[in-house]
């Protein structure tokens, strides 16, 4: 996500999990937040400020009467700013923010904070389940902070529970999500993603090389612009993105039981999956041993779920987005799988490009309309590629309902 304008400030207590914090600034400021870093006293004792003045290009405070300035800092910061994030947020620093207790820079802020406030608490599994943290935490989410669940693990103090600070990949996409604009919120967007695997026998199975990434990122915009996200996938490496519904599936079949068991609650589908067109006519119970110098296993068609969606779909009530992933005659190709499963959207791609194709990180894509006209878009990451078609499924569902 573009975070460019975007004026975040980190607020880092003395957990021993600060050391994460770092991370979460990098993140950040890679995508283009302005960060201000403002620590506790003893956070300081954990980490140098000089470390996270050099990660945010701008000094860190600690101390309120640190530097002499004309500006009223803890102020500027939190009324100014687009986001405060407090990670680690301690026990101390949660209570102090509940109780209204302003006896350092940051708690001070925290109490002047007219911007969205993420509380992302760290501590040993019984300081976070004593009664008065939980009541406390529960006071900060009835003013209106939000707070992110801590992991379970293993923690510093070597004992095991939950406690732990979320990785920093996971508060960035909180963070993402809170400073999205919201124009998909109320409406239910199923995607799918990755490969199928279709069984030769318990440890073979015919597949394709699809990663997963671009429908994980569909989705993974989508629930940061408000939408109620069903993910249904193949298996990948990519991480589950927060806040979706997620459905792991193997074969064809397994894809469109999930698919069809949610299509009539949703308002859109977007078929980004490389679903197998055929699948093994029969699966071995037990390894195939090696024998001769060819075998032969006949394949059947598998069923095409998209075209079924698009026949169950003639009310048009549902927002209808394909894939044509193509090494050839791309527009040509695109249009009559456009035309011949009833689709509002197709997505072209050549995977034959180095920079478009499966496994790559940017994409280069062709969409088609139902009118004819075609919109082509230059190189771009799949992330922007997603913002883009959700914005034209928006708009499509709009109409549909003029």
């Amino acid at each position: 996500m573009d975070l460019k304008g975007k004026k975040i400030v980190v607020g880092v207590s003395g957990g021993i999990a600060c050391y994460k914090a770092l991370e979460l600034v990098r993140l950040l400021k890679k995508a283009g937040a302005d960060v201000n870093v403002a620590m506790t006293r003893n956070a300081t004792r954990l980490i140098s400020p000089m470390t996270f003045e050099v990660l945010s290009g701008r000094r860190v405070i600690w101390d309120m009467f640190q530097h002499e300035t004309h500006e009223i800092e803890h102020i500027k910061w939190a009324q100014q700013s687009d986001l405060i994030i407090v990670a680690p947020a301690t026990a101390n620093i949660i209570s102090k923010a509940a109780c209204g207790i302003g006896d350092d820079f940051m708690s001070t802020m925290l109490i002047a904070a007219t911007t969205k406030v993420l509380i992302c608490p760290s501590m040993n599994t019984h300081m976070l389940k004593n009664e008065a943290i939980q009541q406390n935490i529960l006071t900060l989410k009835n003013r209106g902070y939000e707070i992110m669940d801590p992991e379970s693990g293993e923690l510093a103090c070597r004992s095991e529970g939950p406690g732990r600070l979320p990785e920093p990949d996971t508060i960035f996409e909180k963070a993402c999500m809170m400073l999205s604009r919201k124009d998909l919120d109320g409406l239910t967007i199923l995607v799918t993603a990755g490969p199928t695997r279709e069984p030769i026998d318990p440890v073979r199975f015919v597949s394709n090389r699809s990663t997963g990434k671009m429908g994980f990122a569909i989705a993974r915009v989508a629930r940061r612009r408000g939408a109620k996200v069903i993910l249904v996938s193949g298996i990948t490496k990519e991480q589950v993105p927060l806040g979706v519904e997620f459905i792991e599936v193997q074969t064809a079949l397994e894809m469109r039981d999930a698919v069809l068991d949610h299509f009539e609650s949703c308002d859109a589908v977007v078929k980004a999956a490389a679903v197998s067109d055929y699948r093994p006519a029969e699966t071995a119970g037990h390894k195939i041993k090696k024998g001769p110098d060819r075998i032969s296993i006949e394949m059947i068609k598998n069923p095409d779920i998209l075209k079924e969606l698009g026949s169950k779909n003639s009310d048009g009530r549902c927002v209808l987005i394909g894939f044509s992933a193509e090494t050839e005659d791309l527009i040509a190709n695109a249009r009559e799988k456009l035309k011949s499963k009833g689709l509002d959207m197709i997505v072209a791609n050549d995977v034959s490009r180095s920079d478009s194709g499966f496994e790559a990180n940017t994409n280069m894509v062709k969409l088609l309309f139902r009118d004819g006209t075609v919109e082509e878009l230059p190189i771009m990451t799949k992330e922007e590629v997603s913002e883009i078609i959700l914005d034209r499924m928006y708009n499509i569902w709009k109409k549909k309902r003029a």
